[in-house]
């Protein structure tokens, strides 16, 4: 990573944050992008003190003007971007059958459409280069069913399909792109899904009445547990692997 600059989408909290601390330990410098302005400038204020590469960037990725604007200007102040790490989402919990068209929408925009806008614009950068890598963070409930998380579910599955069709496209121009597919991890989303005191016990023990499976492995994934993983599909150790899923959930979708 030394050496690299890496954009990070969704990067004031969670996943995220993790994603941006572990690639600037790594080396790189990092553009750190996230909706909320003051958010994401605190994050990178608390990176910069702790000695790392960051620099905090606000942007909407639903829109798709902002995105240009923001990998024109990351580009302009920091150089080429050479990673890319799809980690904005939001969750919307609801029955399919009751689920308004706000929420729907609100979860395609942030979830499948921003992975588009922010992918696209990267990879039309990256290509004139021949070189670079993109890791889009989705979700192992893209491949499981789970009652009231359908259009979550649905976002993610588009978000992964897009990936890999993307980098069915780009492979020969050298740009890699994967996915990473986390289960329940020790986030602000997972526990606004419960109480912050059963949040872990909940994804544990599993709920048979939502037909849910617990986690073989006994515990929920941190957000460094992702971020390694996400690190290592975009580092040269996986120089050969492009249109992959990496499934980082403890065993909790029984490794189907």
């Amino acid at each position: 990573m030394k050496g690299t600059l890496a954009l990070v989408t969704g990067a004031a909290g969670g996943i995220g944050e993790a994603v941006v601390r572990l690639l600037a330990e790594r080396g790189a410098q990092v553009a750190a992008v996230d909706l909320d302005a003051e958010r994401i400038a605190d994050t990178a204020a608390r990176l910069r003190a702790d000695g790392l590469d960051a620099t905090g960037f606000a942007a909407d990725v639903t829109s798709s003007s902002a995105v240009e604007r923001l990998v024109d200007d990351v580009e302009n102040r920091l150089g080429p971007v050479r990673h890319l790490v799809n980690a904005a989402g939001v969750l919307r919990l609801g029955q399919a059958r009751t689920l308004s068209d706000q929420d729907w929408n609100a979860t395609f925009a942030v979830n499948t459409t921003g992975v588009f806008h922010v992918s696209r614009a990267v990879a039309n950068r990256m290509a004139p280069r021949r070189a670079g890598a993109i890791v889009t963070v989705a979700s192992n409930a893209a491949g499981t069913a789970r009652a009231e998380m359908a259009a979550y579910a649905a976002s993610k599955a588009a978000a992964i399909a897009f990936t890999k069709c993307l980098g069915l496209e780009v492979a020969h121009l050298g740009i890699r792109c994967n996915v990473v597919a986390p289960g329940s991890t020790d986030t602000p989303m997972l526990r606004g899904m419960h109480t912050a005191d059963t949040a872990a016990k909940a994804s544990i023990t599993g709920n048979p009445e939502q037909y849910r499976v617990g986690i073989p492995l006994g515990k929920v994934a941190t957000p460094e547990d992702i971020a390694r993983a996400t690190a290592f599909l975009l580092s040269k150790d996986a120089g050969h692997i492009t249109m992959h899923e990496l499934t980082v959930d403890g065993g909790a979708t029984l490794g189907v």
